[in-house]
């Protein structure tokens, strides 16, 4: 149970935190990629500011008003000075026509005015190289080229002279960014790995106190329930030596039977709270994992039988059929060994005998009288398979199957909780009468859970309301 409650703390610890950290690392992944573009853009923006300031305009017609660029004599050092910034310029016409190009062939891409930066993709050919920076390519399989770039339409007054375009390859931008991911997806992965180490060791140092504090709480009950059996046991015999003596009083006939009802009721109920210390001493011990019975060839037929003999006695005070059905083996199985043993496994014969004393005797107790009780015996090969269970082995397969009131399917889901019992108002017979000692601690189907559990078997119960129950037990034969 702790084990699983760290392990539920360490993975939510390790599952938030990756989150956070996921949540930071795209954060950071986005600013610096931002910080790129904008530094990007700001280079071209200069680059367009300079080049701008150095274009040589001579007039064609002073009358009109009418200039032109001298494309030689603004480009001719340009192109020098931007190589290093791995940039590229083109000039363009006003009619749009590409006149001076630091490409080595012009790009198709229709120019349109852009000062805030846009990101364009173009085919690269194997001959085509961008100045100062290539990108190695087959003649057969023309490579995709993304290029970051700047338009500025150049005027005097009115007249528009031509288009400057200058770009810088994405890559300057992408490279860095698949680099920082990898950095990041390295980072958070370790980060991620530490923190499922760390949290596993913080879940196990908080669950210490809470461990240190169950174990008290385990201790303190089967210390308890221990150091009340001494007690009610000498209550219990001098209760009963006082009623033996009681025959040897002379007296007020009245006197003596109010005094020996009192004694009889001390008695009764010193019983019930020595069976009730009992059962708490007996779940504290399964609980505790201090319980070490010693698991031997258990022949589970006899067990029943002798269970169901013992039983016969309340069944006839009552009316009750209860028999006893074993499954024979199939025909085919024709070892000897293991027809002899077909019904034996492996456990403890007390507490077998404990829990099937309380499937039984619950059965026989709400069945009302002239009912049916049968207790049915089968081997369920590992064709016949159970959820949760282990298949590769047969199971024995138990069901104590009655014709009482049944059990409500609102309570059905909480039978076996400990100290949890029927509504008392429904708890009658189909005579308008009350079971027998119906008035117990609801500790029983508990106990027997508990049992079917260290066993490593499996309880359900299936019950219809005025129709009968049916508890079914599966246990491994080889444990």
């Amino acid at each position: 149970m702790f084990q699983a409650t760290r392990r539920r703390l360490a993975i939510w610890y390790t599952a938030i935190t990756a989150i956070l950290l996921l949540l930071f690392a795209s954060g950071v992944y986005l600013y610096v990629r931002n910080t790129l573009i904008e530094r990007v853009d700001d280079t071209l923006n200069h680059v367009v500011e300079v080049v701008e300031r150095s274009l040589v305009i001579e007039s064609i017609n002073s009358e009109n008003g009418q200039y032109r660029i001298n494309v030689e004599a603004s480009f001719r050092n340009n192109a020098d000075t931007v190589e290093d910034d791995h940039i590229d310029l083109e000039w363009f016409s006003p009619t749009g026509n590409l006149l001076w190009s630091t490409f080595s062939e012009p790009l198709d891409i229709p120019i349109h005015p852009n000062r805030t930066g846009e990101t364009v993709r173009t085919i690269q050919n194997s001959k085509f190289k961008i100045q100062n920076y290539s990108s190695p390519s087959s003649p057969s399989s023309p490579t995709p080229l993304l290029l970051r770039q700047v338009t500025q339409r150049v005027q005097a007054g009115r007249q528009v002279l031509g288009y400057l375009r200058v770009s810088h390859p994405w890559f300057e931008v992408t490279k860095p960014s698949r680099q920082l991911i990898f950095d990041l997806g390295l980072g958070t992965g370790l980060m991620v790995l530490s923190v499922a180490a760390s949290g596993w060791f913080l879940s196990g140092k908080a669950m210490e106190p809470v461990g240190e504090s169950y174990q008290r709480l385990k201790q303190f009950t089967a210390d308890a329930s221990h150091e009340l059996r001494s007690p009610i046991t000498l209550i219990q015999t001098n209760v009963q030596v006082a009623l033996t003596e009681m025959e040897l009083v002379e007296g007020d006939s009245s006197t003596y039977f109010h005094y020996r009802q009192q004694l009889k009721t001390v008695e009764r109920l010193t019983q019930r709270l020595g069976k009730l210390v009992n059962d708490l001493l007996f779940l504290a011990r399964q609980d505790s994992g201090i319980s070490k019975e010693t698991f031997l060839p258990c022949p589970l037929d006899a067990l029943l039988m002798e269970l169901v003999e013992e039983q016969q006695l309340l069944a006839r005070e009552k009316d009750i059929a209860l028999n006893l059905s074993l499954v024979d083996p199939p025909n085919t199985e024709t070892d000897p060994e293991l027809l002899d043993n077909w019904f034996t496994l492996m456990g403890d014969w007390d507490r077998l005998v404990r829990l099937f004393t309380n499937l039984i005797g619950n059965a026989l107790r709400y069945t009302s009288n002239g009912g049916k009780v049968t207790v049915e015996l089968a081997r369920v090969e590992p064709v016949n398979r159970v959820s949760g269970l282990r298949n590769h082995i047969p199971w024995l397969q138990i069901k104590v199957i009655d014709s009482g009131i049944g059990i409500p399917s609102e309570s059905l889901p909480l039978l076996f909780e400990r100290f949890y019992r029927v509504d008392p108002a429904r708890t009658y017979t189909q005579n308008n009468t009350k079971p027998e000692s119906s008035t117990g601690s609801g500790l029983g189907l508990a106990i027997a859970q508990a049992i079917v559990e260290h066993h490593e078997g499996h309880i359900q119960v299936e019950s219809n309301v005025g129709i009968g129950t049916t508890f079914t037990v599966i246990l491994p034969t080889i444990l």
